[in-house]
């Protein structure tokens, strides 16, 4: 079954409650997210899901010279950062999509939906 990543991103700025405006709409969000990951669980769709560190935490690696080049913080300066994912499985775009939108409202994050290239995928651009 394809795989998809929703990434879930959100201000770069972070309040005393992580984006949210209050500590209630915090926890409130919290469990919608929780509620939302059972219902992948129970249905099929769950692979792997979890929050990330704010985008202050970040190294960022160069590697392509002789010697490596770290630079703390995000690769990109943006109003906007990936603040957590998913990794579900689903029959096709269109339910991933549907599912990306649950999860948006639940979490109250824009959530970007992509498709991880697979082993036929890659082997269809080669021949192309």
């Amino acid at each position: 079954m394809p795989r998809y990543l929703l990434s879930v991103y959100g201000p770069a700025e972070r309040t005393e409650f992580s984006g949210y405006p209050s500590k209630q709409a915090m926890l409130q969000a919290f469990a919608d997210t929780g509620a939302f990951n059972d219902k992948l669980q129970r249905e099929g769709h769950f692979v792997f899901a979890d929050g990330l560190a704010p985008a202050t935490a970040a190294t960022t690696v160069d590697g392509q010279g002789d010697t490596p080049v770290l630079t703390d913080g995000p690769y990109l300066e943006t109003k906007e950062h990936l603040g957590g994912f998913w990794v579900i499985e689903a029959p096709d775009l269109d339910v991933a999509l549907a599912l990306a939108a649950e999860g948006s409202k639940a979490c109250r994050g824009k959530v970007e939906v992509r498709p991880f290239q697979t082993e036929g995928s890659i082997r269809e651009l080669l021949e192309s």
